[in-house]
């Protein structure tokens, strides 16, 4: 008992000795032990890698996770080490409206077809930003966060002990200055080379770890190179899903094409970047091109007729056309004078003008 009111005495010194010391700095009675500059540039260099890993985390955090309800849920969901729910995320809830809608509409139909292959890509594109997500949360924020919530602060435990053995040296020297007996000078002397050593030693232990700052920004940039990789990854696997479905939709009835063409060629104030896929896509603008294709010229510069599968529904808008149903066989033939997009379509007694975009001519 005696030993341990001894013990809490002195500590009850040393904090009050510090305190003295500290509170005469500031008010510039006191003298203050400078670091040398090398070790102020490390701690400056370390306090903006801290800063700067906060907010780059932060707006990554943002960029992979806009709604911030749900980063919270993950948040709490993290601290109290429990998996998330998994939810569908946007491209996935899109798709599946679409598909739905799709089936709905009928997926023998041109505009239902078109929308179940829209829905699959888009859950494509969700799958896509799904493993986005999770690998840059692996590669790139974990990283991030170890050393937040371990290296620096490491660094801030042994930054703050070197600050106490600075106040203990400083408070030594000054103890020193006062001592009149010889006694009392000794003593004092003592303890000032004590609280030196155990200064420079600390010293010596936060510049080593503010250094290892250089390993960190090291291994900071192979995460970032992990985090454009996946981004680069990420897409590229979006721009092939969609070209791959700008193929798919430029075999449907040109009825059913974009306007997009018309509206950027309208606008010459309008960069659009040249995709080296784009030769090989349908032009849902020129008909032309779309009727020399399959023998439909060759079809209208002779007399004959061939049979044709229906690719799509149609519902004739006049008495003049003709109804056609998706995978039927019909005869078409050409008639002198009719427009370039049409042909004469006959099934059994029905005849009647049909569109050529909606049409496969048959060997």
């Amino acid at each position: 008992m005696d030993f341990n009111v001894k013990r809490l005495a002195a500590d009850a010194g040393t904090f009050l000795s510090r305190a003295v010391q500290f509170t005469e700095e500031k008010l510039g009675q006191a003298e203050k032990t400078e670091l040398d500059a090398h070790l102020e540039n490390l701690l400056v260099r370390a306090e903006n890698t801290k800063q700067w890993t906060e907010r780059i985390m932060k707006q990554t955090e943002v960029l992979l996770q806009p709604n911030p309800n749900v980063r919270l849920e993950e948040f709490v969901y993290e601290k109290l080490e429990k998996k998330a729910p998994t939810r569908m995320n946007n491209h996935e809830l899109l798709g599946q409206s679409m598909i739905e809608s799709g089936n709905e509409f009928g997926p023998g139909t041109a505009y239902g077809n078109a929308l179940i292959k829209c829905g699959e890509t888009e859950k494509q594109i969700g799958g896509a930003e799904r493993e986005f997500i999770h690998s840059s949360a692996i590669n790139f924020l974990t990283p991030f966060r170890n050393f937040l919530e371990g290296d620096f602060k490491t660094i801030l435990k042994e930054r703050k002990l070197l600050q106490v053995k600075r106040l203990d040296l400083d408070a030594a020297k000054t103890r020193l200055k006062k001592a009149r007996m010889a006694d009392a000078r000794a003593a004092a002397e003592q303890e000032l080379r004590m609280t030196q050593s155990e200064f420079d030693r600390q010293a010596e232990i936060t510049r080593l770890l503010l250094e290892g700052v250089s390993s960190t920004h090291a291994h900071h940039l192979r995460c970032l190179n992990d985090f454009v990789e996946a981004q680069t990854t990420y897409y590229a696997q979006c721009y092939q899903y969609m070209v791959d479905l700008q193929k798919q939709l430029g075999s449907f009835p040109s009825s059913f094409s974009n306007n997009n063409q018309s509206s950027v060629s309208g606008g010459a104030s309008i960069s659009v970047p040249t995709i080296p896929v784009s030769a090989s896509l349908p032009n849902p603008s020129g008909r032309g091109s779309s009727a020399a294709s399959g023998g439909f010229s060759e079809l209208r510069s002779s007399s004959g007729s061939r049979k044709a599968r229906v690719l799509y529904d149609y519902d004739a808008a006049s008495s003049s056309e003709l109804s056609l149903l998706a995978d039927e066989v019909i005869t078409v033939s050409s008639v002198s004078g009719m427009d370039s997009d049409w042909l004469m379509g006959e099934r059994g007694n029905q005849k009647g003008k049909v569109p050529i975009t909606y049409l496969e001519l048959l060997n």
